[in-house]
């Protein structure tokens, strides 16, 4: 049997992975401006990193409401802030995003809200 954590942590990891999979595939589109939005967006639809990043927001969805039936939410929501760890660091070694300081520092911030939080 999975346990609740092991779900809550999959959650985690699968939102991050859309969240990063949706940034590659829109930077290979280009920004979104307010001429030719429509056209623009469709054919982010297209693109597969795009598809696999909702695709990904739909199956942690599904795997979310299982672990909701199971845990108190005021326990499994703050979990779900260890995505901006997964994400911070990948963002900095795969897509050679600048993270500075401040947010790393905010990130370990976080954590520390996720420790206090699961402790009780």
């Amino acid at each position: 049997m999975v346990s609740d954590l092991s779900m809550i942590l999959l959650c985690v990891f699968l939102q991050s992975v859309g969240q990063l999979s949706l940034k590659y595939g829109m930077g290979s589109t280009g920004p979104i401006t307010s001429s030719h939005t429509t056209r623009k967006v469709a054919v982010s639809f297209l693109n597969p990193f795009v598809l696999l990043g909702f695709f990904l927001f739909g199956a942690t969805s599904l795997l979310w409401i299982v672990v909701l039936s199971r845990v108190e939410v005021s326990w499994a929501f703050p979990m779900v802030s260890l995505g901006y760890v997964v994400v911070l660091i990948a963002s900095r070694f795969l897509l050679g995003e600048d993270v500075g300081r401040v947010r790393f520092l905010g990130t370990l911030v976080i954590c520390l809200g996720v420790v206090l939080v699961s402790r009780t």
